[in-house]
């Protein structure tokens, strides 16, 4: 009896260390096919800066040198403005989704007003919509009525806030104790004191995630700022990217160069607040 237990435990045990096993290996090409692009698109800015079709394509570069990152810097005068664009845009998207989510979050999770349920509800169905959808009407509104095209306006307005940022803070501060509110408004604090002193300092969570996704977000978009920019000054880092593709040619390395520098921020950003992000996986999850 004692044999059929101990066999009975190590074929449990074997299972176990052969499913581990093919567990780590799936993760383990999984993680390769995630990261080989990104392996790829570093070695290869460590290129000579010739003409895509006189590349040599390997894994390993013969040699190293930097001549395409100054190639990038020196192909165009607005070199240095397509990031200042991007930087500019994505932080002022930024600061205005956490402004303006978290005052709409507040209001949706503890200020009972009429119609709360069927505008919130109205809100969520509008992320059902394509993104493609929206982007004729909206470049009509951009262009044809307000006439800003081509301006920080146009790159910004469409984005100043997202519902799925209203969705995060309001879950989140619903999960927020009503005792908390309460006694507020016994010592006597309004709904803006209440929201400053009590509810931001309690969402400080909820507000970084929304910062780190919604900068990442914008920095990595191209098709809104490709459509209402028409000059080069006016471009973000992943517009002016494309400059670097001809009818005949392709700088590749001097393109991989600035896709690597456009790519910095977000691995700086991952890496200094990668615990926040781990927490973002489940803030949208917390019942409201």
């Amino acid at each position: 009896m004692d044999l059929a237990l101990y066999n009975n435990h190590l074929g449990n045990r074997t299972t176990r260390t052969v499913r581990n096993t093919i567990l780590i290996v799936l993760l383990l090409l999984f993680a390769l096919a995630t990261l080989f692009p990104i392996y790829f698109m570093l070695i290869s800015s460590f290129g000579d800066p010739v003409e895509a079709g006189a590349v040599s394509y390997s894994l390993w570069p013969g040699k190293f040198t930097l001549e395409s990152y100054k190639f990038f810097f020196a192909y165009s005068e607005y070199s240095y403005r397509w990031i200042l664009n991007s930087l500019i845009v994505a932080t002022v998207v930024m600061v205005s989704n956490v402004l303006f989510a978290t005052t709409a979050g507040y209001a949706f999770s503890k200020i009972d007003f009429r119609g709360r349920g069927l505008l919130f509800a109205l809100l969520l169905s509008s992320m059902m919509i394509p993104y493609q959808v929206t982007q004729v009407p909206l470049y009509i509104l951009i262009v044809n009525i307000f006439e800003i095209q081509n301006t920080y306006s146009a790159l910004i307005m469409p984005t100043l806030v997202t519902v799925y940022n209203i969705f995060l803070a309001k879950q989140f501060m619903g999960s927020i104790p009503k005792e908390i509110l309460e006694s507020a408004k016994v010592e006597g604090a309004n709904q803006f004191q209440t929201l400053v002193r009590i509810i931001l300092p309690l969402s400080k969570t909820v507000m970084a995630v929304m910062a780190i996704l919604t900068f990442m977000e914008t920095w990595n978009t191209f098709f809104w700022p490709f459509l209402v920019t028409n000059t080069m000054d006016m471009q973000t880092i992943q517009v002016g990217l494309k400059n670097f593709r001809f009818a005949n040619t392709t700088y590749f390395a001097p393109m991989m160069a600035g896709a690597t520098i456009s790519a910095l921020p977000m691995f700086i950003l991952f890496f200094s607040l990668q615990r926040y992000f781990l927490e973002g996986v489940t803030v949208g999850a917390v019942k409201g």
